[in-house]
């Protein structure tokens, strides 16, 4: 795969895909939206890609937001076109088969913080900075942050942070919710790695059928939820790897997964 904006590499079932626009903190312009909604559709249909972490390139960002020079373009019809095809490109990320986990090193503001928001959960350095700081610029959130923010942590604090266009630190993420692991930023990519391996290791379609479960139960109430949960449950045994991993622990074994979704 040939991108201008984007790096990829595929190696052992995960797909390490780094947002390389340094110059512009890896801001999200209508190019790279657009090359992150290919990548992630020929992602979606590469049976050998498990687990895919999403990160950025240089020291100081994620994404440090929308880029504002095209931004500042905008009338009311291009503004809602670009939220359009923003949202679009979040969508596909969150529902895709297999895990996403973002690796936020640096500044993750406004798209950046929706981009993350997006991906199944997130690890961040120890330097990170989270904010959907769009009310500094007359705006709100486009991408799907006031939907995502508010089901990750709670209307309350979500509120606080649109409305305050307030910055938070990697620990006061973690606090709230928000992220899932704090680490120095030179062991970031380290321990997102290993858990991606821990990941790519387990049945790939018990790994999808979970995150289904998961993903589309929070929006169902308990009863159907469940009854979503004993759907897929039954689905795993349509799968050679339940008889698999079944037959490992009664032998005594490691199972042999099956090494494509």
């Amino acid at each position: 795969m040939q991108f201008k904006y984007l790096k990829i590499n595929i190696e052992d079932g995960i797909a390490q895909v780094t947002l390389n626009r340094p110059e512009a903190l890896n801001a999200l312009n209508k190019s790279l939206i657009a090359e992150l909604s290919l990548l992630f559709h020929r992602v979606g249909s590469d049976p050998t890609v498990r687990v895919v972490i999403l990160t950025g390139a240089g020291a100081k960002a994620f994404v440090a937001g929308a880029d504002i020079s095209e931004l500042a373009e905008f009338d009311s019809l291009s503004a809602r076109r670009f939220a359009e095809e923003g949202q679009a490109m979040m969508a596909q990320i969150a529902d895709l088969p297999i895990p996403v986990i973002a690796a936020v090193n640096g500044f993750a503001l406004g798209g950046g913080c929706e981009l993350a928001l997006a991906c199944d959960f997130i690890y961040a350095s120890e330097t990170a900075r989270f904010g959907l700081p769009e009310e500094t610029l007359g705006l709100i959130p486009g991408f799907g942050g006031t939907q995502r923010l508010s089901r990750r942590i709670g209307t309350a604090m979500a509120l606080e942070l649109i409305l305050s266009a307030r910055n938070i630190t990697a620990p006061e993420a973690q606090a709230m919710g928000l992220v899932n692991r704090v680490v120095p930023a030179e062991e970031l990519m380290k321990e997102t790695l290993a858990t991606a391996k821990k990941i790519a290791t387990m049945a790939p379609a018990a790994i999808t059928l979970a995150k289904g479960a998961v993903c589309k139960g929070i929006n169902v109430d308990l009863t159907a939820g469940c009854h979503m949960e004993k759907e897929a449950f039954g689905l795993c045994f349509a799968s050679d790897d339940a008889r698999e991993g079944t037959s490992a622990f009664l032998e005594k074994r490691k199972p042999g997964f099956s090494l494509t979704r």
